[in-house]
This record gives C-alpha cells, sequence and structure tokens, in this order.
C-alpha cells in the first residue's frame, strides 16, 4: 500500500507565499512523474505543476514564472513552491504520484488535499 501526505497549505493574504509538500510512504519502488493539481469550488480539477523523476518540470500558464516545483526523490518528497500568491490560486490541491510499487504494480495515487486560501 502507497499513501501520499500533503502539509503545508493554510491562509495567506494576497502576494505571500506557502510551500506545500507530499511525502510518499509505503511498499514504493519507484515514483515516476509527481504533480500538483488544484480544484477550486465548481471547477474540474487542473494541473498545476509536474516534475519527472528525472527534474523535468511542466507548469500551467497561470502559474509560470510564481510557482516552483521540485522533488526530493531519496525522501520520495515533491514540493511545490507557490509566491505572489493570488485570490485565484485558493483550491484545494492534490499531490500526485505515479508509482511502482515492490511488487512491480504500477498505480496512480493521490493524496487528500490541503486547502489554500489565498485573501484579498
Amino acid at each position: 500500500q502507497v499513501q501520499l501526505v500533503e502539509s503545508g497549505g493554510g491562509l495567506v493574504q494576497a502576494g505571500g507565499s506557502l510551500r506545500l509538500s507530499c511525502v510518499a510512504s509505503g511498499s514504493i519502488l519507484r515514483i515516476n512523474r509527481m504533480g500538483w493539481y488544484r480544484q477550486a469550488p465548481g471547477n474540474q480539477r487542473e494541473l498545476v505543476a509536474s516534475i519527472s523523476s528525472g527534474g523535468r518540470t511542466n507548469y500551467a500558464d497561470s502559474v509560470k514564472g510564481r510557482f516552483t516545483i521540485s522533488r526530493d526523490n531519496a525522501k520520495n518528497t515533491v514540493y511545490l513552491q507557490m509566491n505572489s500568491l493570488k485570490p485565484e490560486d485558493t483550491a484545494v490541491y492534490y499531490c500526485n504520484g505515479d508509482v511502482i510499487d515492490r511488487d512491480v504494480v504500477r498505480l496512480e495515487y493521490w493524496g487528500q488535499g490541503t486547502q489554500v486560501t489565498v485573501s484579498s
């Protein structure tokens, strides 16, 4: 069994910063792509940023230049540094991982989500 647990969400004023973390634990052999998604009320879940096991990154246009995704493969952890936050960044942020477990089964896992609220 594999679990992804996010932390670091909260309430921040516009222009402020937050850093999200997501730790993967359990029977992990390898983690390929990891990513952050978000879902605001009434909206579909959308990709915010992703990072390959080799460090290649991809960002939604709405967060380019403000958010930075990174990972520590030794710790099975992915981070999302969010700067210059805007009210429209308010959402539940979910961690996602493409995981191969020790039975060599490849599955996609999701965290439980962490709320980010940006006040104007």
